[in-house]
């Protein structure tokens, strides 16, 4: 593996990784205000903390490449899921372009999960395992 693609790894990682986290830490500090949204697209709040978990362990788990391929099959439905309840108003070219967005993002976990999360990643240095 050349240097490039050893940094890349890691690097592309952080890049896909680094909103979802991001965002579950700030749905904590404004928590009301995401349930309200959330309520007023006809999803209940009570999911608001499945939704953070998700977001926030999931891009940890990602950026550090531990559970690569469960953590980007969880991310990769997601994703799909949230572009198809809060994002498929094609009638509004912004919310076409975040539906699109989130199903580029989809793409980019699948190919996490078909690939693995190669250099410098936990699941590189501790497993041995098929599906780390």
């Amino acid at each position: 593996m050349n240097t490039l693609q050893t940094f890349a790894a890691p690097t592309g990682r952080f890049f896909l990784a680094i909103m979802f986290f991001m965002s579950g830490i700030t749905k904590i500090s404004q928590y009301a205000g995401t349930q309200g949204y959330m309520e007023a697209m006809g999803v209940s709040g009570a999911l608001l903390p499945l939704v953070i978990l998700v977001e926030v362990m999931g891009g940890l788990a990602i950026i550090l490449g531990w559970k690569t391929k469960y953590a980007a099959i969880a991310l990769t439905g997601f994703s799909i899921l949230s572009a198809i309840l809060f994002h498929a108003d094609f009638s509004n070219q912004a919310e076409m372009n975040n539906f699109m967005k989130n199903i580029a993002i989809a793409g980019g976990f699948l190919t996490l999960f078909v690939h693995g999360p190669g250099a410098f990643s936990i699941d590189n240095r501790t497993s041995k395992n098929t599906l780390n």
